[in-house]
């Protein structure tokens, strides 16, 4: 996926630079603002999707529960509403399809700058990761081997003379954003969060806090309030599965992934949140008035 990690990952770099006043976790902000921009409008045709798909969902079971043993029927049958009401069960797919690719692109992104970010050939990175291995011992990377080399000389800022040829001062990036290094990786480790390092690993539980809150939140926001008891009864335990699954991979992802990767998943869902405010203030409201006043 480099065609894809490559651009995003300089388009990161570039926002850090410029927008962002080289500041890591404002341009992680910034760059998921702008892409959740850019998609809206899926966004937006994806929640009609589903406000569509709720509403004939009443239409469908009952498809379903008289043509039982006939599929060929039932297919003709959901196929004849589809288009009586305008519905395309694939097009609340596409912005999850284009999403995807542009989350995990982001992961490798975050977890791998000096090749993403900085430009670096394969070779540069294993030449300043065996640099940083041998300075350090088993140690030395404590996130993934690339972030690892960025924290160790930005904490030793003297030794990038040592490795001029490879990385130069100006191109470090200092991945700390209110005192909480997005570097690392947050632990339940109570040496770490108890010991030598406790004011560094402390303030990185904020960040599974937050990233299981604003799922939690996001997921409750988005699902499409049920129209009739019947379809309450059908959906509530479906939705109620979802809004706790996310949180629930949420926070078990968190200790796993550098805090970056997770705080730009807590970016994406602060925009997913105000999004859907907007969505129920002038998409839904407005749908609403429409058909009250029949225009």
């Amino acid at each position: 996926m480099d065609f894809i990690v490559k651009p995003l990952g300089q388009f990161l770099y570039f926002i850090y630079n410029t927008m962002a006043f080289k500041n890591y976790g404002l341009s992680i902000i910034l760059f998921t603002f702008l892409i959740k921009l850019i998609l809206l409008p899926l966004t937006i045709k994806q929640y009609r999707s589903t406000a569509k798909m709720q509403e004939i969902q009443p239409l469908i079971q009952d498809i379903q529960r008289r043509y039982k043993n006939d599929k060929e029927k039932m297919n003709q049958e959901l196929l004849k509403l589809y288009q009586e009401h305008k519905y395309n069960p694939a097009s609340g797919c596409l912005p999850l399809i284009i999403q995807l690719p542009i989350m995990f692109s982001l992961y490798w992104a975050i977890n791998q700058p000096l090749r993403f970010l900085l430009n670096k050939t394969p070779e540069q990175v294993s030449k300043l990761v065996e640099y940083v291995s041998q300075a350090m011992g088993k140690s030395a990377i404590m996130a993934s081997r690339e972030i690892g080399v960025l924290n160790y000389f930005n904490e030793h800022i003297s030794e990038i003379a040592n490795v001029s040829d490879l990385l130069k001062p100006e191109e470090l990036i200092d991945l700390n954003f209110l005192g909480i290094n997005l570097g690392l990786v947050p632990s339940f480790d109570t040496r770490l969060l108890f010991g030598a390092q406790a004011a560094t690993y402390l303030p990185l539980l904020l960040i599974p806090i937050l990233a299981v809150a604003t799922t939690y939140i996001s997921s409750r926001m988005m699902t499409p309030k049920a129209q009739g008891k019947g379809e309450k009864d059908a959906a509530s335990s479906s939705a109620s599965s979802m809004m706790l699954i996310g949180p629930i991979m949420t926070l078990l992802f968190s200790f796993q992934l550098p805090a970056g990767v997770v705080f730009y998943w807590i970016a994406s869902n602060v925009f997913q949140i105000l999004q859907q405010l907007y969505i129920n203030e002038f998409v839904i409201k407005k749908k609403g008035k429409k058909e009250a006043t029949g225009k």
